[in-house]
C-alpha cells in the first residue's frame, strides 16, 4: 500500500532489506509522475499495481533521480516518458550495452562493473534476463525543466550532490515537497565512505532555496524541515573541523569549536569527511 502524503503525492517506503529505495508518485488533474522506476521489473510491477488501485489520473512520466540500478533497473515497464538528465543519459548507456544472464552477472561482479546485490536483485526479480535489454530515456534535460501535470507543476533541476555527479530533484512548490532521490548522502569509492566536502555546501544551498516543508530520500523515505535542518546542521558541524586526512584533530578541533565531544551522527559524519580527504590523497 502506497503511503499518502497529500491529495496528490504518493509514496512507497523503502525497503532496506530489499534494497529497494523510495518512489514518488505525484498526480495533477490530467497526468501523474513517477519518481524513480525501482530497482527491477519486479519492483517496477508492484509499484504500478499499486497505483492502479488508486483513483489517479494516468502515468505519463518517469523521472530518475540518478543512475544508480536500483532507482532505474524497473523502467522499462513503464509506459511512460522516461526523462532523465544528460549526464544520468551518460551512464544509463553502459547499462543499456550489458548483458543480464547469470553468466554475464557474475563476470560484472568479479570485474567490480557490478555489486552483489544487485546481481542478487536481479536474478530475483528479472524474469527473462537474457532477452532483457535497457531501454533509452525519451527526454533529455541539462539543468532544469519544468513539467505541468494540469494545475500541478514539477520542478526538475540538476544539483551538486554528494552522492553522485547526476543528481536530479523533484519540487512540487504548491505541496512544498521535494523529492531528493539518494543527493544527500554519501558515496563510497575504494571501501571508503565519504562525503565530497567540496560538494557539501553547493548542494544545501541547491536544495534549501526551495521553500520545501517535507522532503523524500530515497532511503530514509521522509523527513519534515526540522529533521533536515538538523541533518544538515550536524553535517555542516562536522565539514568546519575536518581539514586534513588526520581523525584525530578533527575531533580535537571539533571539541574546541563546539565545547563539547560530537554526538553519534556527527562522528560518523567527521569520520567520512576525513575518508574523503584521504580518497582525494590517493
Amino acid at each position: 500500500m502506497l503511503n499518502r502524503l497529500s491529495d496528490t503525492i504518493y509514496y512507497s517506503s523503502n525497503e532496506d532489506d530489499r534494497e529497494r529505495p523510495t518512489l514518488g508518485l505525484v498526480c495533477g488533474d490530467r497526468y501523474s509522475l513517477v519518481i524513480d522506476a525501482g530497482n527491477s521489473p519486479q519492483h517496477a510491477q508492484d509499484f504500478l499495481l499499486e497505483i492502479e488501485n488508486l483513483d489517479v489520473p494516468p502515468v505519463k512520466y518517469v523521472v530518475i533521480t540518478h543512475a544508480h540500478w536500483d532507482h532505474f533497473l524497473g523502467m522499462n515497464e513503464f509506459d511512460a516518458t522516461v526523462i532523465v538528465n544528460s549526464q544520468t543519459n551518460e551512464m544509463l548507456k553502459e547499462w543499456q550495452h550489458l548483458s543480464y544472464d547469470d553468466r554475464s552477472l557474475q563476470k560484472y561482479v568479479t570485474a567490480n562493473q557490478m555489486s552483489p546485490i544487485c546481481m542478487k536483485v536481479l536474478q530475483t526479480d528479472m524474469p527473462n534476463r537474457e532477452s532483457f535489454q535497457l531501454k533509452s530515456p525519451d527526454v533529455i534535460f541539462e539543468n532544469t525543466l519544468t513539467i505541468n501535470l494540469g494545475n500541478k507543476v514539477c520542478i526538475l533541476e540538476r544539483i551538486k550532490s554528494t552522492h553522485t555527479d547526476d543528481a536530479t530533484i523533484i519540487y512540487i512548490p504548491d505541496e512544498k515537497v521535494i523529492f531528493l532521490g539518494d543527493c544527500a548522502y554519501g558515496t563510497t569509492i575504494n571501501s571508503l565512505f565519504h562525503y565530497k566536502q567540496s560538494l557539501l555546501s553547493p548542494m544545501i544551498k541547491d536544495i534549501q532555496k526551495y521553500d520545501a516543508e517535507m522532503f523524500l530520500l530515497g532511503h530514509e523515505s521522509i523527513c519534515d524541515l526540522n529533521e533536515m535542518n538538523v541533518y544538515w546542521e550536524e553535517l555542516t558541524a562536522a565539514s568546519q573541523v575536518v581539514k586534513s586526512t588526520s581523525l584525530e584533530n578533527a575531533l580535537e578541533s571539533f571539541e574546541a569549536v563546539n565545547i563539547r565531544n560530537p554526538n553519534e551522527n556527527e562522528l560518523f559524519f567527521i569520520k567520512a569527511l576525513v575518508n574523503d580527504h584521504i580518497v582525494q590523497s590517493q
